[in-house]
């Protein structure tokens, strides 16, 4: 929902939550913070969009650079500030590269 509180949703279930993969290795305590974290949104008022959006993030940036850890390390170094069109230039290379590495994985 768009520009809406939130506050009559539907409560169902996240189709994805049951069906998703364990994530192995230094990511699998995130994972399950962030299930942890659903869970307690689905009893209350707020979105778990918007209540558990720092472990979703969190999560995704483990699992990134655990596939991808050149590409994403990459990407942070060339793309963090501003600076010269060589920069940029780099940057979005830096950036195509890391989504060749994502797709890959998928």
């Amino acid at each position: 929902m768009i520009g809406g509180s939130g506050g009559g949703r539907d409560r169902e279930s996240n189709p994805d939550a049951s069906t998703a993969l364990p994530v192995p290795g230094p990511c699998a305590s995130t994972q399950r913070a962030l299930a942890e974290c659903h869970r307690r949104a689905a009893r209350g008022p707020m979105l778990p969009e918007v209540l558990c959006r720092h472990l979703n993030r969190a999560l995704a940036e483990c699992v990134v650079t655990l596939c991808c850890p050149d590409e994403i390390e990459a990407v942070r170094t060339l793309c963090g500030s501003a600076g010269t069109e060589l920069k940029r230039t780099q940057c979005q290379r830096a950036r195509i590269d890391l989504s060749l590495c994502l797709e890959a994985h998928q």
